[in-house]
């Protein structure tokens, strides 16, 4: 079998400013790069008001992202929603990166399997401290925390109630208000 090209972030990035990406919903996976899948409705609007709702709930404490790219090691994802530092402006001439990032969130309807591997995968890799998947199958939401080796070592399944995101402890969010 023949080796494909991996490309870098920078390769990446000169893609996109010499309009190479252009019309393409893509986004580079660990150095591939990969279509998006297109959203169903209710992913769009689960992951707009779950977008919504954690800005309400964390205004003043961070910034909520809603699909728009991070940059890693070897990646550039477009996660549904990502929770990075303020201010807003830092992300001017760049996107945010691995210490600037909360948590991210991924709304997963037809794309758990890849959530859950490949991108669990690249956010542990790149240290993210928490990774949430809102799994639209079963109304369940999936946090992923304790990056080790490439791997969440914690992984628990919420169904009701609240949770509380690592960077923010005394805030609760409500597992019912996301998955809406």
């Amino acid at each position: 079998m023949e080796t494909l090209a991996k490309w870098s972030v920078d390769d990446y990035h000169r893609m996109v400013e010499a309009d190479i990406l252009r019309d393409r919903r893509v986004e580079l996976l660990a150095g591939d790069i990969v279509e998006i899948s297109p959203e169903t409705p209710i992913h769009y609007n689960t992951a707009k008001r779950g977008a919504n709702y954690l800005a309400d709930v964390l205004a003043g404490n961070a910034d909520v992202r809603f699909n728009g790219p991070i940059t890693l090691t070897d990646s550039e994802p477009e996660p549904d929603i990502a929770i990075v530092r303020l201010p807003e402006s830092a992300y001017d001439d760049r996107h945010p990166g691995p210490d600037d990032i909360f948590w991210i969130v991924e709304v997963s309807k037809t794309s758990l399997k890849k959530d859950l591997d490949t991108k669990a995968i690249i956010y542990a890799t790149a240290k993210l401290p928490e990774y949430w998947v809102l799994n639209l199958f079963t109304k369940q939401l999936i946090v992923l925390r304790d990056p080790q080796n490439g791997h969440y070592a914690m992984e628990q399944t919420v169904t009701e109630g609240t949770v509380s995101p690592l960077a923010f402890p005394n805030i609760q969010i409500s597992v019912k208000r996301l998955l809406a």
